[in-house]
């Protein structure tokens, strides 16, 4: 599996690569979602605040953007398999350093490190696939690497609850160490290379910056990865509040926690797997923006609900879950049609991707925190993300059918 892959894979080596992959994008999810359950006790432990906390979820989002816009160039020069090697080392180290922070702003510096080193995973897996797939095949290679990180957010709470019973939150990242080192063998011995020597890029620093110029300047592009963004957004504002509205304002234990957070993943790999089974039947394009209208419908009435309910948990969960499976019916395709219009520079490509998914996702974290970390604040950040992503998918749909008329 290790060497390089000629052709169209096989039946056998796509299922092979999904589950290699598979494995190397469960990092990100990992390393944000699996200490949420320690927020409150890293609050009083190192003697900060929720928000500064909170940070450190902001941090690793940021660092999982400039990871990937270091990476995704790299990896067009060198091939996949050694950015994935050193980037995933780089995440072990931070991890075990994270375990031993005894200071927030520390913890906030170790935190932005770590993500860089998670970006690698993200962002070669991404291009790996736009190497070998595009389009209808392409979205549905996506999906599938969704199915991971919407059931990876279901273990992690729940991982990381177990440890803290076993433990105190510093080894939660020592387990993520012990994952990541795993995962440096997986890169090392069991990743194939799909970017041949006869198709990398130069090392020079100007084909870099041309390449770059050339994603942006592309307002179907630039169009498709803000709407992943904010789709993605509005999860991370979910991800980044739940611990303080299911175990403060719903007064859940870690364990309940663990299992009331898994449905949200529940209702997110659901729809990753829908996904394949719509675009049989419709463009990717036509499924993005009908995900995106579920989307906004479900915070909307989750905003309404919140509203009208505030104590009620039943009443937060259910709008939320039709939210969060029109958000992850939104993202593959989204990202399938983006990387699709790039396949020259595919690492580049999935490193803008990756860079405005998680600097969208950066920002809204401490907004949720800023509006108080409760069902309200939750529900006024996934609408207001929504609405603007049903304007710019609205505006893809018109673009499309004017080139379609001309």
């Amino acid at each position: 599996m290790g060497n390089a892959l000629s052709g169209q894979p096989s039946r056998r080596e796509r299922v092979r690569l999904a589950v290699v992959l598979g494995a190397m994008v469960a990092l990100g999810p990992l390393t944000i979602d699996m200490y949420l359950p320690a927020f409150p006790t890293i609050v009083t432990d190192l003697g900060t605040t929720a928000p500064l906390v909170q940070m450190t979820l902001t941090g690793s989002l940021i660092g999982l953007g400039l990871g990937q816009l270091l990476i995704g160039p790299y990896s067009d020069s060198v091939g996949r398999r050694i950015p994935l090697v050193l980037g995933t080392s780089l995440h072990v180290l931070t991890s075990v350093l994270c375990a031993f922070a005894t200071d927030i702003v520390v913890l906030n510096v170790l935190r932005v490190v770590q993500g860089i080193g998670a970006a690698a995973t993200a962002v070669v897996a991404m291009a790996m696939v736009r190497d070998l797939y595009e389009g209808r095949a392409a979205a549905t290679m996506i999906s599938h690497l969704m199915l991971v990180t919407g059931l990876a957010p279901i273990l992690a709470p729940s991982l990381g609850s177990a440890v803290l019973l076993a433990g105190s939150w510093r080894w939660v990242f020592g387990t993520l160490a012990v994952i990541g080192a795993v995962l440096v063998a997986v890169a090392a011995f069991a990743t194939p290379e799909t970017l041949p020597p006869q198709r990398r890029r130069s090392h020079s620093l100007r084909p870099v910056l041309r390449g770059f110029g050339t994603v942006v300047r592309d307002a179907d592009f630039v169009l498709l990865t803000l709407v992943g963004g904010l789709a993605f957004g509005g999860a991370l504002a979910y991800v980044s509040g739940a611990s303080f509205v299911f175990q403060q304002q719903y007064g859940l234990d870690e364990r309940e926690f663990g299992l009331v957070f898994g449905l949200g993943a529940v209702a997110l790999a659901c729809g990753t797997q829908l996904n394949p089974l719509l675009l049989r039947r419709f463009t990717p394009l036509h499924v993005l923006f009908g995900a995106v209208v579920l989307a906004t419908a479900g915070a909307v009435a989750l905003l309404v609900s919140t509203g009208l309910q505030p104590d009620s948990l039943a009443h937060f969960l259910v709008p939320l879950l039709v939210a969060i499976t029109g958000i992850a019916l939104a993202m593959p395709n989204a990202a399938a049609l983006a990387l699709s219009r790039h396949g020259s520079a595919a690492g580049t490509a999935a490193s803008v991707l990756g860079a405005i998914r998680f600097g969208l996702g950066s920002a809204v974290a401490p907004l949720v925190g800023v509006l108080g970390n409760d069902s309200t604040a939750t529900a006024v950040v996934m609408a207001g993300g929504g609405a603007v992503a049903l304007l710019l998918s609205g505006r893809l749909v018109l673009r499309e059918r004017r080139r379609g008329a001309a």
